[in-house]
């Protein structure tokens, strides 16, 4: 996570006190933020994520005491995803919506739960948590339906980064 502030050294040694942290490590800092990777327990927060099917991308940012973060989730996703916050007792504020009518732009179900499980698992990490073979166990299917259905969701992923971070005056802004 990062965390911005103007005691980076303060924020570093709250996170030696905190009884939650298993393990940090700082990863960088400057006079103004202080990037870290923490371990610890499993925030309700992230299993409200996990519950509704609305993964949160990252990297979150902390200021001022509340986690930002941005979802890209249909509109009974984020309904489920903030019942799922209310259950738990998390104070939350939406600070802005964007609807999208693009089905393009947004990962069927099925790939959706690949890509979080495979980020929960560690398959994207470096080195990786988990193999396809061990994936692809997790759901049941063979290593090339798993492959598959990874490389789709990828691909939109992709695709739609691109598409997001290209100025609309270059060349080749368009998503193929």
């Amino acid at each position: 996570m990062e965390i911005r502030g103007p005691d980076t050294d303060a924020i570093v040694r709250r996170f030696e006190d905190a009884s939650e942290v298993r393990s940090y490590d700082v990863l960088h800092t400057d006079e103004r933020s202080v990037l870290i990777r923490a371990t610890t327990p499993v925030p309700e927060g992230y299993r409200a994520n996990r519950a509704s099917g609305t993964p949160p991308n990252y990297p979150a940012r902390m200021q001022d005491g509340w986690l930002h973060t941005e979802l890209s989730a249909s509109h009974d996703r984020l309904s489920q995803f903030t019942d799922e916050l209310h259950a738990s007792d998390i104070p939350f504020q939406i600070q802005s919506l964007t609807q999208s009518h693009d089905s393009t732009e947004r990962l069927t179900d099925r790939q959706q739960e690949f890509i979080v499980e495979a980020v929960e698992r560690g398959y994207y990490d470096s080195p990786r948590g988990c193999t396809l073979t061990e994936l692809a166990a997790a759901f049941d299917v063979n290593k090339s339906a798993a492959s598959g259905v990874l490389h789709r969701a990828e691909g939109r992923i992709i695709k739609k980064f691109v598409a997001s971070s290209v100025p609309d005056n270059e060349p080749n802004s368009e998503p193929e």
